[in-house]
C-alpha cells in the first residue's frame, strides 16, 4: 500500500469517527445486532386506533367502509395489501352497493373507499408502521369526480318548497324554520345541527356556525329569523349549551329529519323527487343569488369559504369581504334591514 493510499484511508477513518461522534454513536454499538422491528399490525388491530384518532365527522363518513375493510381483511397486516388488492376490493364494493336513483355507477362508493383506506394508511405512516413509499392506497387513483347535479332553485320552486314544508308533516313549524335557516345563511346541515342558544347574538342578529373542518364563523340573520330561533329554543326547552333545533317533545333533531322532510316533499312535489333535491340545494340557491348580485368575494364570505385555491382563491385574499357586506347582501335577500348595515 502506498503512502498516499494510507493517508487517504486514515482521512476516511477520521471522517467516520467524527460523524459517529456527532451522532452520539460508539463503534461498539455498531457491532450490536439491531433490534427486531415489531410486526406491522393487522387491520383488526389497527382500525380501532384510527377510529379513536379522527373526529366524529370523519368517523361517520368512513365507518361503513372501515367495517367492510375489517370484514374482508381483518387478519391481514397493513403491509400485506397491494394496490391490486385495493382495486379488487373497490370493484367488489361497487358491485354490491345499494343502487340509488341518483347514483353514478358507484363512483362515489369507490372514491369513499379509497379515501377511507388512505386515512388508515396515513395514520400508519405517521405512527411509523410503514414508510410513505410503502403506502399502497396512494398508488390507487380515485375516480374522477363528475360535476354536481345540484343547482340553484328558481324563485317559484323555492316558494313551492317552503309552502309544502309549512303545511304538511307532523312538525311544520320545525320544517319551515329549517328551510328559512338554510336559505338565509346558506349553512351546511352540520352547521345547523350544531347551533346552540349560546351561539345567538340577538343584538347584532348574528349566529355562530360550527361547520366542517372545525371552522367557526359568525353569520348574519334577519331580525325575523333571530326571533324565530329564540322562540324555538324557549318553547322546546333548549338550554344555553344544548342543541337548539328540537322536536316538540324536546328531543334533539338529527340528520334523519332532513331525510324525512325531503322524502315527504318529494311525494308532494314530484320535481323534488325527480331531481333528488336536498337541503344542500338551498346553499346553491342563496350563494348563486349573492354572487350574481354582489360578486364573488361576498359570495365566498357568505359561504364561509376560507381555503380558496387557484387564481381566484389567491385574488380573494386581497378582496376579502367584510361581515357588514355579507349583512348587506342578506338584507336585500330578505327585504329586512340588518343591525350591521
Amino acid at each position: 500500500m502506498t503512502a498516499s493510499t494510507t493517508s487517504g484511508r486514515d482521512a476516511e477513518l477520521e471522517a467516520a469517527r467524527l460523524l459517529l461522534a456527532k451522532l452520539g454513536v460508539s463503534p461498539a454499538e455498531l457491532l450490536q445486532p439491531s433490534a427486531a422491528r415489531p410486526a406491522t399490525p393487522t387491520f383488526r388491530e389497527y382500525l380501532p386506533v384510527v377510529r379513536g384518532a379522527v373526529g366524529p365527522g370523519t368517523a361517520r363518513a368512513y365507518s361503513s367502509y372501515w367495517n367492510r375493510i375489517e370484514q374482508q381483511w381483518g387478519d391481514r397486516r397493513l403491509d400485506d395489501v397491494k394496490p391490486s388488492d385495493i382495486g379488487g376490493l373497490v370493484e367488489q364494493v361497487k358491485a354490491n352497493r345499494v343502487v340509488r336513483r341518483n347514483g353514478r355507477s358507484g363512483r362515489g362508493t369507490a372514491e369513499n373507499l379509497i379515501a377511507a383506506l388512505r386515512c388508515v394508511y396515513n395514520h400508519a405512516v405517521a405512527d411509523g408502521h410503514l414508510s410513505k413509499d410503502d403506502n399502497p392506497a396512494l398508488k390507487v387513483a380515485k375516480p374522477r369526480r363528475l360535476p354536481s347535479t345540484r343547482g340553484a332553485l328558481a324563485d317559484a320552486k323555492l316558494a313551492e318548497l317552503n309552502a309544502a314544508a309549512a303545511t304538511s308533516g307532523n312538525d311544520p313549524e320545525l320544517d319551515a324554520l329549517l328551510l328559512r335557516l338554510h336559505t338565509e345563511t346558506a349553512c351546511r346541515r352540520g352547521g345547523a345541527l350544531a347551533l346552540r342558544p349560546v351561539d345567538l347574538d340577538e343584538e347584532q342578529c348574528l349566529i355562530r356556525l360550527h361547520e366542517k373542518g372545525e371552522t367557526v364563523r359568525w353569520q348574519p340573520v334577519s331580525p325575523t329569523l333571530m326571533q324565530y330561533l329564540l322562540q324555538h329554543a324557549r318553547e322546546r326547552g333548549a338550554r344555553p349549551s344544548d342543541q337548539l333545533l328540537r322536536y316538540r317533545n324536546g328531543t334533539s333533531v338529527t340528520r334523519r329529519r332532513y331525510d324525512h322532510l325531503f322524502d315527504r316533499l318529494g311525494r308532494l312535489l314530484p320535481w323534488v323527487a325527480t331531481q333528488q333535491v336536498s337541503i344542500h340545494w338551498l346553499r346553491h340557491t342563496t350563494l348563486t343569488w349573492v354572487e350574481r348580485n354582489f360578486g364573488y368575494a361576498i359570495a365566498q364570505a357568505y359561504a364561509g369559504h376560507t381555503d380558496g385555491s387557484g387564481e381566484a382563491g389567491t385574488t380573494a385574499r386581497y378582496v376579502r369581504a367584510k361581515l357588514s357586506e355579507v349583512a348587506a347582501a342578506l338584507a336585500m335577500l330578505t327585504g329586512e334591514p340588518h343591525p350591521m348595515q
